[in-house]
């Protein structure tokens, strides 16, 4: 029993002989905070990866990355037991997204959907910080552009006469978009996407070459590796397409969630919208949730070291 009275004794005299600044555990505090305060720390991974569901998110390839991605849109659930909840319909995009810099990133694909080859460039303009340097947003910018081969397709959707001429440029599209983001906490982060589309050709004479959409995306993460994604692209009223091939077209709304495993993440997700490019999901989209005309998907995403890595 004699021990405890012996072990106090021992920590009070050892306490003594230290320094006071040795034991001051918020003065020690108050100059780690202070040294944060002294740096500029910028935000990572607001979103997991370079894509929300359809759209791109604020994350970029970094330099040297090669990020090969596999989408799949398989049909409507509403098809049934017939052709399996849609799964006997499918359509598929593969592309490559590369890093030229931290901040520049450039990508191209194929679609089979209509056939399309895709290219695109984003620049990361600011990124959202904390310290010294603060930036309350990360701003990035984006232009693509779109050449759609099944020229069958083009007709039938843009209401074109067999006997009329396609020239190169009416299977051409453009896209512009500004993207806003802000990771509010480690399990929340959003966007906002300012979009403009042009469309070469446009289905009747009515319609307009230029479509301007918002879009918003979210993801909250639930575990370290499972987060929850939401998409939804506003067209602006009055300019948008009313129709497309006889249907009226939609507003593309989509749910999803993310998986990270090692080198891979997995995107599951349930969409209105069977094409997976700005031209597509936003000016071509005939889907209603109510209707039921709902598609399940996914993405997958591998990424590859380019060159040799930095010591």
């Amino acid at each position: 029993m004699r021990l405890i009275p012996l072990t106090l004794l021992a920590i009070l005299l050892t306490s003594a002989a230290l320094p006071q600044d040795t034991l001051d555990i918020d003065k020690i505090l108050d100059e780690e905070m202070n040294q944060k305060k002294d740096k500029t720390e910028l935000v990572e991974a607001t979103f997991k990866t370079s894509r929300i569901i359809h759209g791109h998110s604020i994350e970029n390839t970094a330099k040297g990355i090669l990020d090969f991605k596999i989408s799949h849109r398989f049909g409507t659930l509403n098809n049934g037991f017939y052709q399996l909840f849609g799964l006997d319909n499918a359509t598929m995009r593969m592309g490559l997204d590369y890093g030229i810099t931290n901040r520049l990133m450039i990508g191209w694909g194929r679609s089979t959907y209509q056939k399309q080859y895709d290219g695109f460039l984003k620049y990361r303009i600011l990124r959202q910080a904390n310290g010294v340097k603060a930036m309350p947003i990360s701003l990035s910018f984006m232009a693509a552009m779109f050449f759609a081969t099944d020229t069958s397709s083009l007709r039938n959707n843009y209401n074109i006469p067999t006997g009329v001429k396609m020239n190169t440029s009416d299977k051409l599209s453009y896209a512009y978009q500004l993207i806003i983001a802000r990771k509010f906490s480690t399990d929340f982060s959003m966007q906002i996407m300012p979009t403009l589309v042009h469309s070469n050709v446009v289905p009747y004479s009515t319609d307009p070459n230029d479509l301007f959409s918002i879009g918003i995306g979210g993801r909250l993460k639930l575990t370290k590796r499972v987060s929850i994604n939401a998409e939804y692209y506003y067209n602006i009223p009055g300019r948008k397409l009313e129709k497309m091939a006889g249907e009226e077209l939609h507003n593309p709304l989509s749910f999803g969630f993310d998986i990270e495993t090692g080198g891979h993440v997995f995107q599951l997700h349930f969409t209105n919208s069977r094409g997976m490019t700005e031209r597509q999901f936003i000016t071509e989209t005939p889907g209603s949730w109510g209707k039921g005309d709902i598609h399940f998907g996914f993405n997958v995403s591998r990424v590859f070291q380019i060159g040799k890595r930095k010591s």
